[in-house]
């Protein structure tokens, strides 16, 4: 398998730049969009305490064989091995963001989180920002959904520093359906931050949860995940929101138990990726189709550019799809 994605090299650095005039007018939650799961776990600390997303026993394991534990905990947290900035090169647009603070540290720094402490929040959006800086048709979906040791200063310090950050580039909440390329383009935004916490109710620039729905699987098994996104996309609302297909395997107790020395990468993922990416380019995106659709190691396929060109299956139904969009609104 490929170590590095054939986006890698800035090939799919501008891909929504480059599409079609017909695609750019139509609906962004009718295009098919590459993302990543937990998509800042391509580095983690293990010297730093185990996160506060985990389970009792395995802080517990933690605490008894400290070195051991967080050296299995590291193969089965990373989920990715991209930057925010070969993700971005390589074509990926949307990013699942979990979060925490530092129980104990003084200050209200937030840290990306899955089982142990990833980088500062901050430098990621500083390094997504520079991306964008540089492709000013590209545009990113910041889907903040899991919250850590985060009380009311810490989301205030977040909302601040994700408005700093991007500024003009944040996208205000509205109507999905008037969410497109063009629209984008013509206001200059490039950001739609997604934020699942009451504390950002009423801030303009902050969209509900609810407007990006993303039905989990919760499975080991390639042929349920499989028929799950089926189920789930057949589900999906005709209005209101976008949609997430997480094309993603979770691993249970016993899983990392059986696979303790390979990690999520060798024993759950590469093993069942035929399967998933054979489901991934079967699909056709538009009004009843695929929108967003995350990985876990983006990087072991083409899997961006296999996602990408799924939007040319668009081309000859974009004036239809454009009209029925207008009459909506």
């Amino acid at each position: 398998m490929k170590t590095r994605p054939a986006g890698i090299g800035n090939t799919n650095a501008d891909w929504m730049g480059s599409l079609p005039s017909k695609l750019s007018a139509m609906p962004l939650k009718h295009l098919a969009v590459p993302g990543s799961h937990d998509s800042f776990t391509y580095w983690v600390d293990v010297h730093a305490p185990v996160g506060p997303d985990q389970k009792v026993y395995v802080k517990y394991l933690a605490t008894m064989f400290s070195v051991l534990a967080k050296k299995v905990m590291v193969k089965w947290s990373m989920t990715q091995n991209l930057t925010f900035k070969e993700q971005l090169e390589a074509g990926i647009r949307y990013f699942d963001l979990r979060v925490s603070s530092k129980p104990g540290e003084s200050g209200n720094e937030i840290y990306f989180i899955h089982g142990l402490f990833g980088h500062k929040v901050c430098d990621g959006l500083l390094e997504i920002n520079t991306f964008l800086n540089r492709h000013r048709k590209e545009v990113v979906f910041l889907d903040f959904n899991h919250y850590y040791a985060m009380g009311a200063e810490h989301h205030v310090y977040l909302i601040n520093m994700l408005k700093q950050v991007f500024g003009r580039k944040l996208c205000n909440n509205c109507a999905v359906e008037s969410i497109t390329l063009d629209y984008l383009w013509q206001n200059k935004y490039q950001v739609i931050v997604f934020y699942h916490h009451p504390s950002a109710q009423g801030i303009p620039v902050m969209w509900p949860g609810n407007k990006i729905p993303a039905p989990w699987a919760n499975t080991t098994q390639p042929n349920k995940l499989t028929q799950f996104l089926e189920t789930t996309l057949r589900e999906r609302a005709k209005q209101g929101s976008f949609h997430v297909s997480q094309a993603i395997l979770t691993p249970k107790a016993n899983t990392v138990a059986k696979g303790l020395v390979w990690g999520l990468r060798s024993y759950l993922v590469e093993r069942n990726l035929p399967t998933i990416m054979s489901w991934v380019e079967a699909q056709r995106p538009g009004q009843e189709g695929v929108n967003i659709i995350t990985s876990d190691f983006v990087e072991l396929t083409d899997f961006a550019n296999i996602v990408i060109k799924l939007n040319n299956l668009l081309g000859t139904c974009a004036t239809i799809l454009i009209k029925c969009a207008s009459i909506q609104l």
